[in-house]
């Protein structure tokens, strides 16, 4: 996958304040500074660049989407990251993955570790996982895909996708937990009919997942605030196709 050119551009600040700095991540842009080279465009040194005193309260896959918050002083990094670590605030995920779902409400409570011969890379694991609980609820079923809700009671590393591929239902688009790495209209289309010479083109070729809001205490009013972000075009353009070509 190639950084798109106008990455940076594409970031929009939700909410700003003396305390906290809310983001549409776009997907591709790292988070963090990348553990090996620093210099990989990412989105805490684009933030530091106006507010030196950024710091980082959580994160969400360099491919995912959406919704991430930053601090701006000490004594807010503290109350979120307390707040992270407590499990209190609320994560609400929207995807788009494989298959008929069984239930249109359900929870998926699976313990998740890392496999050891496999850096970064999780499964389920009954005897050294973490307590991993994620709960969906269906949107909208297609005949091969659906698209889903998901609150994640955990935040464990690369836990939706984790749990998906556990329930036989990976993200749409998932090369490591999946198998796919690009979802193609002609996949849906019938009597899809490319010109000559011409190769399709992906409509997406990044994971299926958008972090579509965060729920938490703001650490100075101590109100409950809400942020969101709309579906971004790729998977709002996934989204439109499934409804056009893959309904029952």
């Amino acid at each position: 996958m190639q950084l798109p050119k106008n990455l940076i551009t594409t970031i929009k600040v939700i909410h700003e304040d003396n305390d906290i700095i809310v983001v549409n991540k776009p997907a591709y842009l790292l988070s963090i500074p990348d553990r090996y080279n620093p210099n990989i465009p990412n989105l805490q040194a684009f933030l530091r660049n106006r507010l030196p005193s950024v710091l980082t309260v959580h994160r969400i896959d360099r491919e995912t989407s959406g919704i991430i918050c930053f601090a701006k002083n000490e004594a807010a990094h503290r109350d979120l990251s307390m707040q992270f670590e407590k499990h209190t605030v609320r994560k609400i995920y929207h995807a788009i993955v494989e298959g008929i779902l069984p239930e249109e409400v359900a929870e998926i409570d699976l313990p998740i570790a890392e496999i050891p011969s496999k850096r970064g890379v999780m499964n389920i694991n009954y005897q050294t996982g973490k307590p991993s609980v994620s709960k969906y609820r269906i949107i909208e079923q297609f005949k091969n895909y659906a698209y889903v809700e998901i609150l994640l009671k955990t935040g464990r590393t690369h836990q939706i996708r984790v749990h998906f591929q556990a329930i036989g239902h990976p993200l749409a688009v998932d090369s490591v937990y999946g198998g796919k790495e690009a979802f193609y209209l002609s996949s849906v289309k019938k009597n899809y009919h490319l010109k000559k010479y011409e190769d399709e083109k992906p409509m997406t070729d990044r994971i299926t997942l958008h972090a579509y809001s965060l729920e938490f205490i703001h650490p100075t009013t101590n109100e409950t605030v809400l942020y969101t972000a709309p579906l971004p075009k790729d998977m709002s353009a996934m989204l439109k196709q499934l409804q056009n070509y893959n309904r029952f």
